[in-house]
C-alpha cells in the first residue's frame, strides 16, 4: 500500500514537473479550465441557486409552484411524449436508410448521404417553415391541391413531422457507421448454415445493433426535448418545457419559475446523457470492433433493391422538397394566394437596416469558428495525449455541454453576466449580456462538444509514437500540436470548423436570450418575420443564410485541404 502511494505521488510530481517545463501546455490547460468554469459551470450553478431563491430566502417554493401551476405537468408530459415519438420515428427511418445504403447495391447513395448534412447547414426551423408552406391553411398541398381550407399543421402532429425530418439524419449517421463496421463473415457464416437473409437480419445483425440503436434513440431524444425553434414556429398550443422557460424568463420575468423548469429539463437531459455515455455506449458490439475481414457482398436482387430504393427515394424527395420550397417561397409574391414571380422580398431584406442581421451574424460566426475549431482540437489533444490535474473534469464538462439545452445556457448567461462583478471596489467583469463577446462565447460553447468528440475519435486512431518521436527530438507541445497533430487530424479539424460556422449561423435557443438592439442575429430576425406572417421575407432570409453557410463550407474545405502533412 505504501509502495503504491509512493508510486502515485511520484507520478503526480512527474506530471507537475512536465507542466512546469512546458508553459504552453500549462497555459492551455488553465485557459480551458477558466473557459469551462465561467461559461458552463457558473451559469449552471447560478440557475440552480436562482431556482431555490425566493423573497423569503432559500426554499423549494419555485419547484412547488412549477408542479402546482396549472398546465406545467401537461407541458412536461408533452415534452417527454414528443421526445419518445420523435426518437422512435427518427431511429426507424434512420436505420432503414443506413441498412439499405450499407447492405444493398443501389444507386443514388451519394444523394442519400447528402440529406444527412442538410440539417447542419440550414436553420433548425426551416423544415417547420416548409411544413407551413405545404400543409398550412394556405399550403400548397392542403389548399392548393386538396382544396382543404381549414388545414391545421400546428400542434403535436406538426412538431413530430418536422422534428423527425430534422433529426433522423442524426440516427442515420450514427447507424451507418456501425453497420459498416460489422464483420460480414459473421453474417455469411449464418447464411452458409442455411439461414435466410431475414433470419440473419433478426438473429445476427439486429442484436449487434441494439446498443447503437439505443444510442441513436437517446441522442435524438435529447435533441427533441431541448428543441426550441421548431416548437415556437409550429407548436401552436402544444407547448414544450424549452419554450415555457423562455416565456417565463424573458416574457414574464419570472426567473424563479424559469430556473426551476430549467433544472427539471436539465436533469432529464443530463440523466439521458449519462445513461448514453456511461452505460449504453459501454455495451459490447462483439464483432463491431476492429477492421472487417473482407468486403461485404451486397444484396443485388432487384426484387429487394428496387422497393428499398423506392422507399428511400420517397423519403429523400420529401426531405429535399421541404428544403427547396424555401427558395421557391422567397420568389413568389404571397404564398398560397399570389404565386407571381418577384424579387420584392430580396429587395426588402437588402435594405441596409434589414440586411444588418445577416452581416452581424456572419461576422460573429466567422470570429467564433477558428477559435472553436482550434480549441476543440487542443482539448481533444489534452484529453487523449496528456495527463494532468483536472483532466476528467474538462473531459466530462465539455462533452456534457452537448446535452445542455440551449435555452438553459442562454438563461444562465442572462442571470450570471447581466450584472457587474467587483473586488475591493474595482470592477472585474462588467455586464456582458447583449454584447458581441457573449454571443461569440455562446457560439463557441454550443459548438465545442462536437469538435472535441471528432478530435478524440481521430486521435485515438493515430499511433502516439509519432508525436512522442517529435518530443524526443526536442519539439515542445505547441510545436508537436501545430506541426504533427493538426495535419494528421485535419479531417476532424475540418468537421469542427464547418460545424461551428454552420451551428453559429443557425443557432436560436441560446442567443435569443442574448441579442440586443445593437446585435440582432439572423435566426431571431427570421423567426420574427414568421411570427408576423411574412413568409416570403422569412424564406428570403433563410435562402441567404443557407447560401452563406454553403459558400463558407467550401472555403473552409479548400483552406484545410492545403494543410500539409509533410
Amino acid at each position: 500500500m505504501n509502495n503504491s502511494r509512493k508510486l502515485k505521488l511520484q507520478n503526480e510530481l512527474k506530471i507537475l514537473a512536465n507542466l512546469r517545463n512546458d508553459p504552453a501546455l500549462l497555459g492551455v490547460i488553465l485557459f480551458t479550465l477558466v473557459l469551462v468554469t465561467f461559461f458552463i459551470i457558473i451559469p449552471l450553478y447560478n440557475i440552480l441557486m436562482e431556482s431555490f431563491t425566493t423573497d423569503r430566502g432559500i426554499s423549494l417554493k419555485n419547484y412547488r409552484d412549477v408542479i402546482l401551476m396549472y398546465g406545467n405537468m401537461r407541458i412536461l408530459l408533452n415534452t417527454i411524449l414528443l421526445g419518445l415519438v420523435t426518437s422512435s420515428i427518427s431511429v426507424v427511418v434512420g436505420f432503414i436508410f443506413a441498412y439499405v445504403t450499407t447492405y444493398m447495391k443501389i444507386r443514388f447513395k451519394r444523394m442519400f448521404d447528402f440529406i444527412a448534412i442538410l440539417p447542419i447547414i440550414s436553420p433548425p426551423f426551416v423544415v417547420a417553415l416548409s411544413a407551413i408552406l405545404l400543409f398550412g391553411r394556405v399550403g400548397l398541398i392542403t389548399r392548393g391541391l386538396l382544396g382543404i381550407k381549414d388545414a391545421e399543421i400546428y400542434g403535436f402532429h406538426g412538431l413530430v413531422l418536422v422534428q423527425s425530418l430534422s433529426f433522423f439524419p442524426i440516427a442515420y449517421m450514427m447507424l451507418v457507421a456501425l453497420l459498416q463496421r460489422i464483420d460480414p463473415s459473421v453474417e455469411e457464416a449464418s447464411r452458409d448454415l442455411g439461414a435466410s437473409r431475414f433470419k440473419v437480419f433478426t438473429s445476427v445483425t439486429l442484436p449487434l445493433m441494439v446498443p447503437g440503436l439505443a444510442n441513436a434513440f437517446l441522442l435524438v431524444f435529447i435533441q427533441s426535448i431541448a428543441d426550441f425553434a421548431n416548437p415556437v414556429v409550429i407548436g401552436g398550443n402544444f407547448t414544450t418545457v424549452a419554450v415555457k422557460i423562455y416565456q417565463e424568463g424573458i416574457g414574464n420575468y419570472q426567473f424563479g419559475t424559469a430556473t426551476a423548469l430549467a433544472m427539471v429539463l436539465l436533469s432529464i437531459s443530463i440523466s439521458i446523457f449519462v445513461l448514453q455515455k456511461y452505460y449504453v455506449s459501454k455495451k459490447s458490439y462483439v464483432t463491431v470492433t476492429g477492421k472487417v475481414s473482407r468486403q461485404r457482398d451486397l444484396i443485388s436482387g432487384r426484387n429487394v433493391t428496387l422497393p428499398a430504393t423506392a422507399v428511400l427515394l420517397f423519403f429523400t424527395f420529401f426531405v429535399i422538397m421541404m428544403y427547396i420550397l424555401i427558395p421557391i417561397g422567397s420568389f413568389v409574391k404571397l404564398w398560397g394566394i399570389n404565386y407571381t414571380p418577384t424579387l420584392e422580398h430580396y429587395r426588402y431584406i437588402l435594405k441596409p437596416k434589414l440586411f444588418k442581421p445577416v452581416l452581424t451574424t456572419t461576422t460573429l460566426a466567422a470570429l467564433a469558428t477558428p477559435v472553436s475549431g482550434i480549441l476543440a482540437m487542443l482539448i481533444a489533444f489534452l484529453i487523449v495525449r496528456k495527463k494532468f490535474f483536472g483532466k476528467s473534469f474538462i473531459e466530462f464538462t465539455t462533452i456534457m455541454a452537448l446535452a445542455i439545452p440551449g435555452t438553459i445556457i442562454g438563461l444562465g448567461y442572462v442571470i450570471s453576466y447581466n450584472k457587474t462583478y467587483s473586488l475591493l471596489g474595482a470592477t472585474i467583469i462588467p455586464p456582458i449580456t447583449g454584447t458581441a463577446f457573449i454571443i461569440i462565447m455562446a457560439f463557441i460553447i454550443r459548438s465545442l462538444p462536437v469538435g472535441i468528440r471528432s478530435g478524440i475519435t481521430s486521435l485515438q486512431q493515430i499511433d502516439p509514437s509519432i508525436e512522442e518521436a517529435a518530443n524526443v527530438l526536442g519539439a515542445s507541445s505547441r510545436k508537436v500540436f501545430t506541426s504533427v497533430t493538426i495535419p494528421m487530424i485535419k479531417n476532424a479539424f475540418l468537421n469542427g470548423l464547418i460545424f461551428t460556422f454552420a451551428r453559429s449561423m443557425t443557432l436560436v435557443s441560446t442567443v435569443i436570450f442574448l441579442i440586443s438592439a445593437r446585435y440582432k442575429l439572423l435566426t431571431t430576425t427570421i423567426m420574427a418575420q414568421i411570427d408576423v406572417g411574412k413568409m416570403g421575407v422569412a424564406s428570403a432570409y433563410c435562402t441567404v443564410l443557407i447560401l452563406i453557410v454553403s459558400v463558407a463550407m467550401l472555403i473552409i474545405k479548400i483552406f484545410v485541404k492545403n494543410i500539409s502533412t509533410e
